[in-house]
């Protein structure tokens, strides 16, 4: 299949997106704006730029290749690199991602965000892992960004996979048409939604996102009604999403639905994605908030337990199916 699409990463052993190792494939694009987004590079559907200052020696190589006089002068590196400095590499509002700077750059300090794939190319990829996947339960795990964005690709990538005896999990929002995860359903594409509550309440999903929940809710309403396996996400972000009262809704919600949650896992916010926000020269809001400790959210623990739902804080799926 000639089809290509961005795809940021390809994760091998991770525990924390399903049952056993799972390889998880990062796909580039979403239709969320999160303000907690952990991998803002995978919101735009479009490659970008990194510019990894630790690793920049200020040489000046990547200002004398940039055609578009986008790059600013070189600086002492430790001027650049001190805390607090403003100085950022790339003028965003010259730079047109020619990426000539990259070509020049020995240092690695410059780096393309997103590599075209093709199906056969992922799960080319993916299938190296099959010994771990035998071993352990695991698989593949799509994610993004949100992948049903690219549903077609989506689709007819699961379809390779499964032909492969891979065992599938699908990373969303649920953001999507219905009629996209029907498919993903009769056509049995994937064995476990992980399916994402970024908050319980329309207008406050708004403001935190960019849209409502109404079609995420009904979304998952619609998965519990079909039997699909679910295991829901819920995040624990300071300020926002960490309340008791917060977390009983979500139980009661979750309690309402008309078919079975598998399981909930508690996602405490960290900020170790900062790194990120600064390679692509982005200032984020939520730099300065503390990362949360597991602990903190045990108390959420004990409401989804006492709701009947098998709770986990973290997510991890790999104690419960290796001997």
């Amino acid at each position: 299949m000639s089809e290509q699409l961005l795809v940021t990463q390809i994760q091998r052993f991770s525990v924390n997106d399903g049952p056993g190792f799972r390889t998880n494939v990062f796909l580039k694009g979403c239709s969320l704006r999160c303000l907690w987004c952990h991998n803002p590079e995978t919101q735009s559907t479009d490659k970008e730029l990194y510019w990894k200052k630790r690793l920049c020696v200020q040489c000046g190589a990547c200002l004398d290749a940039c055609p578009k006089d986008a790059i600013y002068p070189p600086i002492p590196p430790e001027e650049a690199q001190m805390e607090g400095s403003t100085y950022y590499k790339i003028d965003w509002d010259k730079c047109d991602l020619c990426f000539k700077c990259v070509d020049v750059c020995v240092y690695d300090a410059l780096e393309i965000v997103g590599t075209p794939m093709t199906i056969d190319e992922i799960i080319e990829e993916v299938e190296q892992d099959i010994p771990f996947y035998n071993n352990s339960g695991g698989g593949m795990t799509l994610s993004g960004g949100e992948p049903m964005i690219h549903a077609d690709f989506v689709i007819d990538l699961l379809k390779g996979a499964r032909k492969k005896g891979l065992h599938i999990c699908l990373d969303t929002s649920g953001h999507c048409k219905w009629e996209y995860l029907e498919t993903l359903l009769d056509e049995d594409l994937v064995d476990i939604f992980l399916f994402d509550i970024k908050h319980i309440d329309t207008n406050k999903h708004k403001e935190l996102t960019g849209v409502g929940n109404e079609l995420i809710l009904e979304n998952l309403k619609k998965l519990t009604e079909r039997r699909a396996e679910i295991w829901i996400r819920v995040l624990g972000i300071p300020g926002y999403t960490d309340s008791l009262d917060y977390h009983r809704d979500v139980a009661d919600c979750l309690k309402s639905l008309p078919g079975p949650i598998e399981r909930i896992d508690l996602l405490p916010f960290h900020n170790w994605c900062q790194d990120k926000y600064g390679w692509l020269g982005i200032d984020w809001k939520m730099a300065e908030v503390e990362a949360m400790e597991p602990s903190e959210l045990k108390f959420a623990l004990e409401i989804y337990e006492a709701a009947g739902f098998k709770t986990t804080i973290g997510g991890s799926g790999f104690e419960d199916k290796v001997a």
